[in-house]
């Protein structure tokens, strides 16, 4: 019997590839780029790749929106990328820098920074605004992993 496959796009290259899902733990390469689908590195998300990262990706998106000015989500940065290196390939991770995507961030209405939004099939199912621990970005984040 094959295996379901699951689709994941590249944090590089946004290419949309299939993964038999029970090699998602040992991560596999974009098919386009060659370079690793889960290498413990964020996507970077423009008005031209996110509702790909979003409607394409049969993992939740985690989203940081940050803006480079802002204090708490510079001190919420390295938290984010324990996360990824952690929880990995359970989501897919990525950021929202508001000030360069300000037509992306109010479609998602983003009022304060960092909020972290979660994406399942297009759609936004949790939001956080603030910054947390790693234990309790890990604990917000269990209801909605893969």
């Amino acid at each position: 019997m094959m295996a379901e496959s699951i689709k994941i796009v590249c944090t590089h290259c946004d290419a949309v590839n299939k993964l038999p899902s029970d090699k998602l733990n040992a991560g596999g390469v974009c098919g386009k780029c060659k370079k690793k689908l889960f290498a413990g590195h964020y996507a970077t998300l423009k008005a031209a790749n996110a509702q790909r990262h979003f409607e394409q990706s049969d993992i939740p998106v985690v989203v940081d929106c940050w803006a480079a000015w802002c204090g708490p989500c510079k001190s919420f940065a390295p938290t984010f990328e324990q996360a990824i290196k952690k929880l990995e390939p359970k989501a897919r991770f990525a950021k929202l820098d508001t000030e360069k995507e300000q037509k992306l961030a109010a479609r998602f209405q983003i009022r304060s920074i960092p909020t972290l939004l979660v994406m399942k099939n297009g759609k936004e199912v949790a939001r956080q605004a603030g910054v947390m621990t790693l234990p309790q970005f890990e604990q917000w984040l269990k209801p909605h992993l893969a």
